[in-house]
């Protein structure tokens, strides 16, 4: 239970920027993909692309709650979560970790597809198409046109575990917004992060992006 309804910071305003960023740029990717804004669909795909590099690095170099190490649970903790009665926890639970892992690999795998693909006039290929057969490129934009639904799936079973823990009390989404949840009995709030440590990660992630989108060319 949450120690005397004490309140703290438990998501630092980076990895709530990512996560609705990424949010709103996988609508608008579909969006700009089915009525055929495909410049407009490529710059999405590079916006992501840059969101998951600062997500990867923030997972090593973040404050506690936002790295990989605090919330990827080995499946001792994982019962022992489960067999707790779903306690509180500060940050992603074990169950909600693995569902950011899962979507976070879906998404990282979707965009990489998408680098590799190409359309069937050849007039929109992404950066990487030209390391790869014509045919093989198509296949991979079937494929990053199927993986989509996974990945809907995926964020499908994130509202239900939403919707599931409101109704048990616990607003997860207006943490996210705000940043602040209730801190539970045992835990301390996470440490602050130094603005150096943010401007690097997130020079670091757009350097990459851009790498990547000019075919790994300086």
């Amino acid at each position: 239970m949450p120690s005397d309804g004490v309140r703290v910071q438990v998501w630092d305003l980076p990895t709530r920027l990512v996560h609705w960023l990424v949010a709103v740029l996988i609508g608008f990717s579909w969006w700009s993909a089915t009525h055929d804004r495909l410049p407009w669909h490529r710059l999405s795909g590079y916006t992501i692309l840059g969101l998951l590099g600062f997500r990867l690095i923030w997972g090593f170099a973040g404050p506690r709650t936002a790295r990989f190490a605090a919330f990827l649970a080995g499946p001792a903790r994982l019962r022992a979560y489960l067999s707790g009665g779903l306690r509180p926890t500060l940050g992603h639970n074990p169950l909600g970790g693995w569902s950011v892992a899962a979507m976070l690999a879906v998404l990282g795998l979707q965009v990489g597809l998408g680098l590799f693909s190409i359309d069937e006039d050849s007039l929109e290929p992404g950066p990487l198409a030209g390391l790869v057969s014509f045919d093989a490129a198509r296949t991979i934009a079937s494929l990053h046109h199927k993986l989509f639904w996974v990945l809907v799936g995926l964020i499908a079973l994130h509202l239900l575990a939403l919707g599931f823990y409101a109704l048990r009390g616990h607003n997860l989404t207006a943490a996210m917004i705000s940043g602040q949840a209730p801190l539970p009995d045992g835990e301390s709030a996470p440490e602050p992060i130094p603005a150096w440590r943010i401007a690097a990660a997130a020079a670091a992630a757009v350097a990459f992006a851009w790498w990547i989108a000019h075919g790994f060319r300086l």
